[in-house]
């Protein structure tokens, strides 16, 4: 079972532009196929699937308790997105949208036109094309060795989409989001070939980074890297998966320094709320009804 907080992994910026097109781009992230969908996916169906975990309980500890980290991933993406989307559906002047004009017009250009016509300026579950989230994204064979390598590829692949992501758009909330999940993604990498260096003897840390460029040439992973976030995994859970440290120990590949595991999950930040957008009905209401539904609601 899990725990929602209703809290963002990390702060995240206030938006001061709408860049739609952008924001098809940062879908990638979400949906595609190393995008964080896939990552949670993959590592709950391994753990719901797995086998004989009382025997090797760190690495069912270790794939479990990441994708629960994970879903906090989703979470911050589609934040992203929707912040990125803010905005472009145009003003109203009292609030009330109208149908019959077209101010929505500036959007038939857009990259992905299924965020304002579908999805009322909302995150798809899809990547940069449009192209639905796919279950065949998911590999669990069932053998830890192989699923354990799968991971570790996965990772790395997320992390190549990141970083042309990142190249693709400077939006002030895009590359904060993408500073942070640079350096959680790379914990992830690092956790993972631990855990193969400890099952086979394989010292896959030598092959980090993939792509071969430091977290530190991004200027928004500068504050994550000296608070040593890259260092710490999270547990998130009150009573269980207590072995990741069975695992997550030793120098970190990066900087030698000790990594450590850190009870609860991050402090975060505020939850997204993204403002009314009445030219896309979202929530459908005017101004003034919400005011009374709200009312009603508090007495």
């Amino acid at each position: 079972m899990y725990l929602r907080i209703d809290r963002l992994q990390v702060e995240l910026p206030m938006p001061e532009e709408p860049d739609p097109n952008a924001a098809a781009a940062v879908q990638e992230l979400l949906g595609g196929r190393f995008g964080e969908m896939s990552t949670l996916m993959n590592y709950t169906y391994q753990s719901f699937n797995f086998r004989g975990r009382k025997k090797v309980k760190p690495y069912y500890d270790l794939i479990a308790n990441i994708a629960t980290e994970e879903l906090g991933h989703i979470e911050l993406v589609a934040a992203t997105i929707n912040s990125m989307l803010t905005g472009a559906a145009g003003e109203t002047e009292d609030g009330h949208a109208n149908p019959t004009g077209t101010p929505l017009s500036g959007l038939t250009g857009v990259r992905n036109t299924h965020h304002f016509i579908n999805n009322g300026a909302g995150a798809l579950a899809a990547n940069s094309m449009g192209q639905p989230w796919q279950g065949d994204y998911v590999f669990n064979s069932g053998d830890l060795v192989l699923d354990l390598l799968h991971n570790f590829f996965l990772e790395s692949g997320a992390r190549m989409g990141k970083i042309r992501v990142y190249e693709m758009t400077d939006h002030l909330v895009a590359r904060a989001m993408l500073g942070y999940l640079l350096v959680r993604g790379g914990v992830h990498q690092v956790a993972y070939a631990k855990a193969l260096e400890e099952l086979t003897g394989a010292n896959v840390t030598k092959m980090l980074n993939i792509p071969n460029i430091p977290n530190s040439e991004f200027p928004e992973t500068k504050k994550f890297l000296d608070s040593g976030d890259h260092r710490t995994l999270y547990r998130f859970s009150p009573d269980d998966f207590k072995d990741i440290d069975k695992i997550w120990k030793g120098p970190h590949p990066d900087d030698g320094q000790e990594v450590r595991v850190q009870d609860g999950p991050p402090e975060g930040g505020q939850p997204a709320d993204p403002p009314e957008e009445p030219n896309v009905y979202a929530p459908g209401y005017h101004p003034g009804e919400l005011a009374e539904i709200a009312q009603r609601l508090l007495r």
